[in-house]
């Protein structure tokens, strides 16, 4: 009985979260080494499909490049990267296209498994129109996005749908580019107005000493964040993922969080819960 007890106070600790929130978009960025972690995958898209269930717009955007620089590696090619972006070639771009394109089918499949609802926005369904880098003669085919299309994504709410999508964008002529996942899900956000963008690592979420989980910022602003990065308290793959949450929130977003992906239902616990457990950066 107590325990029946216990799980009732928690829905009653969700609901007016669930009803401010209802209608409203969560952009999710999932992706990395955490892709092969399949509890913490599973959890992250239970977590996706309750959302949706409950009337809440739930969007995931998703990496891969763990898997992409396996494929690389079994056909004999090199992974080069430059300030974390991958070196991009004519032959790895089809590479990386056609791995997120397995990865995004993949899943698609595991939330409908979860009973969800699910729509693969990747190869013939592309929604990021892309530019190419600035950079573009050190890194080749990598690109910056240029815009979103939102009515295949909004299409996809239909029916507590989750669109779930690949970070290749296309630029003029049918040109593939291979974009930083990060910086895709903070323009997905800004595009639909979301309320909250949310990245998952391998992290707690900011620390300002180094990797001591003791140390975890809960909240600071946007401009608290850009200070953190000047003095190089924010380092290391951390940095794409603060600049993506500092432009998101400068740009509309009400709420951007990072939250460690291996902890079970870490996006429902962050959302849900007046304490939260990683690092949100706000307005």
């Amino acid at each position: 009985m107590q325990d029946s007890i216990r799980k009732a106070d928690i829905l009653i600790e969700a609901l007016p979260y669930i009803q401010a929130f209802r209608g409203k978009v969560m952009v999710a960025k999932y992706g990395g080494s955490a892709l092969d972690n399949v509890p913490a995958m599973r959890g992250i898209l239970q977590d996706l499909v309750f959302l949706s269930e409950v009337g809440i717009r739930s969007v995931l955007v998703h990496g891969g490049g763990p898997a992409i620089t396996r494929k690389l590696e079994a056909s004999g090619r090199r992974s080069v990267f430059i300030d974390g972006m991958r070196v991009t070639d004519r032959t790895t771009v089809r590479v990386v296209d056609r791995e997120l394109s397995n990865i995004n089918g993949r899943l698609v499949q595991e939330i409908r498994a979860l009973g969800g609802r699910a729509r693969g926005l990747a190869g013939g369904r592309r929604v990021i129109a892309a530019s190419a880098h600035a950079r573009a003669k050190q890194l080749g085919y990598v690109g910056t996005v240029r815009a979103v299309r939102a009515e295949p994504i909004r299409a996809a709410f239909v029916h507590h749908g989750v669109p779930v999508i690949s970070p290749i964008g296309q630029g003029p002529g049918g040109q593939l580019y291979n974009i930083n996942a990060d910086d895709v899900a903070s323009e997905v956000a800004v595009r639909l107005g979301a309320e909250k963008l949310v990245l998952f690592t391998n992290v707690r979420g900011i620390l300002r000493r180094g990797r001591t989980p003791d140390s975890l910022i809960s909240t600071l602003t946007g401009a608290q964040a850009r200070r953190l990065l000047a003095r190089g308290v924010i380092a290391g793959g951390m940095i794409p993922k603060v600049r993506a949450c500092v432009q998101a929130v400068a740009r509309g977003v009400k709420k951007t969080h990072i939250i460690d992906a291996g902890i079970p239902h870490a996006m429902l616990l962050e959302i849900f819960t007046k304490k939260g457990i990683g690092t949100e950066i706000t307005r």
